[in-house]
């Protein structure tokens, strides 16, 4: 290869690099299997008994993936498998203080533990669990806020 054209391959690859870190995500809000950020829950032991599809939300170069347990009033607790990844800010976050899960009702539920990566850093990953609420909703939302934006929503219709 000469040097021109390993100047061309260079400016190619970071062009390219450019346009992959700060082009607008058009899987914002998408359901895991078509994103790269996706972790199957098979793939995290700790995860073994999360069943659901994750969702993900990807905002100000911050990729927050969160894959849902099986929703239901046998098991006491929810653990939901939370992955943050950026390459923009600190994760210094507390995450059972900016976290809350709301019910189809409204009513507003508080973590009960975080297992999984302390505060700091780019990259964390982790259990984020709540008492399972009895009877079962039609529909939660996990909201997580402040790591980024103001608010980032996950929600699940969930089905019996």
């Amino acid at each position: 290869m000469n040097l021109k054209e390993t100047f061309l391959l260079t400016g190619a690859v970071i062009a390219g690099t450019i346009l992959l870190f700060f082009s607008p995500d058009p899987h914002r809000f998408t359901k895991g299997g078509g994103h790269p950020a996706v972790v199957e829950a098979s793939q995290i032991q700790e995860f073994s008994d999360i069943t659901e599809e994750s969702l993900i939300d990807t905002q100000e170069n911050v990729t927050i993936t969160v894959t849902p347990p099986k929703f239901s009033e046998e098991v006491s607790k929810w653990k939901f498998g939370v992955g943050i990844n950026t390459h923009s800010l600190e994760l210094d976050q507390d995450l059972t203080k900016v976290s809350i899960l709301v019910d189809d009702r409204g009513r507003e539920y508080k973590p009960v533990g975080w297992d999984g990566a302390g505060p700091g850093g780019h990259h964390r990953e982790g259990v984020l669990t709540f008492k399972s609420i009895i009877p079962t909703p039609r529909s939660v939302e996990l909201r997580i806020v402040n790591v980024g934006v103001p608010v980032r929503s996950f929600v699940w219709k969930i089905t019996n």
